[in-house]
């Protein structure tokens, strides 16, 4: 009976054996077909389809992602890759630029730590190569900074340590979609090794399931005959295809070995058959990979240009991602009202839009026509932030449901009203509010200094409380209840529409994004956003504001 090996490493990610040495030991070990699924790289294909040529063996182009689901590490393998089209290697694209801002930032904590090392260096040592902690190891070991690789995880690169810096991984339910995106067959990898509850592995496996997966490792190396009756179990109650595979590293996994995994792994080619026999369902039901997404975007600096506008190309993705049937929330930290005005300015008059305002104070239903959400200061923690102000000669002003109200007409409202046109009241805020306001926001124009003093002084007042304190722009200090923010806002709008926010994307360039960025299923750093939003971000655009950066993504995901 011919057999196959569906999960299988190459030198070109953290396996020992070249894509050529792979075909020709597939060949040796009786195999009519393996999946070449190297981590978050498709380097290694084309040598080994190259390799294959003309000889009676099948090499899968494949790839194994790394993900994150609640804080574990999941790893999804897709089949079948359409690795050369556009849009995978712009995806993989963004794979490499999440990896090397965090890679340069572990070279910088190395540094610090009495190990010199650029990013340069480290590449230039291991070149052509997905960079991990291992290579650092192996970095140190070579340079005589340790005396054993051991050393380097105990005391600079494990996860504990102090120049480990996490990458933040695209969720398993992204992953799936990006290799269904690909033409490919995504598969759940070796279940039983994340160590779950049968209640969570099934939650787990029924998010995927609505995402798209096809199929889960049943058959694998280290699993026992109870473990392949369970996967096998798991798969059937889900409808999924089995796959199987040895994780082949070579000398990297002492013992395992391609086809046999560790001496009683067997994967009939049947395996393959029914894997291709749902291939072709699915080309002929596209309509059952769709579901709902929601953006979530901020304004200045994502999704308006400098000219607080909306390019052509940015509004006609805008309107093809509508029009697909997913849903958009205009996300800001302006009041509803100054978001109502942008909506109308942008002439945006799309069905399933949201407005977002007071960093997630407040949300708009634009269909209905009326708010669906809110959350505010009390009157008193307003008199407080306002008294505080005036000590610390402030600007600070909030706002009622239809205007802005200040104590006096300064430089600092002047320049906030440049773009704002909501109207303003000058008045004692005392009289001129009824009820608790959504937001506070500080204004200092010449004295970051004097601003960050402010800041420090409210802040154990602020913890006490339950109050955020958070930079919109060095000029503008966001005062808003922490139950509030653009991340809260998401969660509730999600669960208002019965929508998963893992299927839930936001964007955003400024330190009041995090939260919505950490929030979502996917996060869209901006080009010209900062240092921080990238590092939470799953995905960093190419191009800036300016440049259509986050409509080059959203179209990717329509």
């Amino acid at each position: 009976m011919k057999i196959v090996d569906l999960h299988v490493h190459s030198n070109k990610s953290d396996g020992s054996f070249s894509p050529t040495e792979l075909v020709n030991y597939a060949i040796k070990k009786g195999l009519s077909a393996f999946a070449l699924t190297d981590h978050d790289t498709t380097d290694g294909i084309e040598e080994a389809l190259q390799a294959a040529k003309d000889k009676n063996i099948e090499v899968i182009p494949g790839i194994e992602f790394s993900s994150e689901y609640k804080g574990q590490d999941i790893h999804i393998v897709g089949l079948y890759i359409d690795y050369k089209s556009d849009y995978f290697r712009r995806r993989l694209i963004n794979f490499v630029n999440g990896r090397t801002i965090r890679n340069k930032e572990m070279c910088r904590r190395l540094t610090e730590h009495g190990i010199p090392v650029t990013y340069d260096e480290l590449t230039a040592e291991f070149p052509n190569c997905v960079i991990t902690r291992s290579h650092y190891a192996k970095f140190m070991l070579n340079h005589n900074y340790i005396k054993s690789l051991k050393e380097a995880f105990d005391k600079y690169i494990g996860d504990q340590c102090p120049c480990f810096v996490p990458r933040k991984k695209i969720t398993p339910m992204r992953a799936v979609e990006i290799i269904l995106k690909a033409g490919g067959f995504p598969v759940l990898a070796h279940p039983m090794l994340y160590h779950m509850s049968t209640a969570k592995l099934e939650e787990l496996v029924s998010l995927l399931k609505d995402m798209g997966l096809q199929g889960l490792e049943a058959i694998y190396g280290s699993y026992s005959p109870s473990d392949e009756r369970q996967m096998r179990t798991l798969a059937s109650r889900y409808g999924l295809c089995i796959s199987g595979g040895s994780d082949f590293h070579g000398s990297a996994k002492p013992g395992l070995d391609l086809a046999t995994g560790y001496g009683k792994l067997f994967i009939p080619e049947e395996v393959l058959d029914n894997i291709n026999k749902r291939r072709n369902w699915m080309k002929c039901h596209p309509e059952q990979l769709k579901y709902t997404k929601i953006l979530f975007t901020d304004l200045d600096g994502t999704l308006l240009n400098s000219q607080k506008q909306i390019s052509a190309y940015t509004r006609e993705v805008l309107n093809a991602w509508s029009k697909a049937g997913h849903k958009i929330a205009l996300s800001s930290g302006r009041d509803i009202n100054s978001v109502m005005d942008v909506k109308k300015e942008l002439n945006l008059h799309l069905p399933g839009m949201y407005l977002i305002g007071y960093n997630g104070g407040q949300i708009y239903d634009c269909d209905q026509n009326k708010s669906i959400y809110r959350t505010a200061l009390t009157l008193s923690q307003v008199s407080y932030i306002m008294n505080a102000a005036e000590k610390s000669d402030v600007h600070v002003h909030t706002y009622s449901d239809t205007h802005i109200i200040s104590p006096r007409d300064d430089e600092e409202l002047r320049y906030y009203k440049r773009v704002i046109k909501t109207p303003v009241i000058i008045s004692d805020v005392a009289d001129a509010l009824t009820e608790g306001s959504c937001k506070c926001i500080a204004i200092e124009l010449k004295d970051a200094e004097k601003l960050e003093n402010f800041r420090s002084s409210l802040l154990p007042w602020a913890a006490q409380e339950g109050i955020s304190l958070v930079y919109s722009n060095p000029y503008y200090l966001e005062l808003y209840p922490s139950a509030s923010g653009k991340g809260t806002a998401i969660i509730k709008l999600c669960e208002i529409l019965g929508i998963n926010p893992y299927f839930s994307v936001a964007a955003g360039d400024a330190q009041n994004d995090l939260s919505m960025i950490e929030a979502a299923g996917m996060g869209i750093a901006m080009a010209n956003g900062c240092e921080d939003v990238k590092m939470a971000a799953t995905t960093i655009t190419t191009y800036d504001n300016d440049h259509d950066g986050l409509a080059y993504v959203l179209n990717d995901l329509i």
